[in-house]
């Protein structure tokens, strides 16, 4: 079982960039799977979510209107697209999986993956 977040690299503010986050040995399909991200020097926080069913659930406001999120189940990928990035959105970004939405701390969620990194810088 694992979870693998590729797609990072760097851009300049105002940007975007398209994370994936792919799962190998388990079905996405009965998953939710949640985006998380950590910045350099501080805590983990919740970014976005989406359910089984395809609900959403922001975690972080500062990035409604500017980040979505989506799945393939045919790809058994969740992807989080991000425009108007901002250099306070550089981190490692990671995604974690669990039956729902269950909060905005990675910890509270089944297994999540290695990150990749979002650099944004002119």
């Amino acid at each position: 079982v694992q979870l693998q977040a590729s797609g990072g690299g760097l851009v300049q503010p105002g940007g975007s960039l398209r994370v994936s986050c792919a799962a190998s040995g388990f079905t996405l399909d009965y998953y939710a799977i949640g985006w998380f991200r950590q910045a350099p020097g501080k805590e983990p926080e919740g970014v976005l979510c989406i359910s089984s069913s395809d609900g959403r659930t922001y975690y972080l406001e500062s990035v409604k209107g500017r980040f979505t999120i989506s799945r393939d189940n045919a790809k058994n990928t969740v992807y989080l697209q991000m425009n108007s990035l901002k250099p306070e959105d550089t981190a490692v970004y990671y995604c974690a999986a669990h039956e729902w939405c269950v909060s905005d701390d990675s910890y509270e969620y089944d297994f999540w993956g290695q990150g990749t990194l979002v650099t944004v810088s002119s």
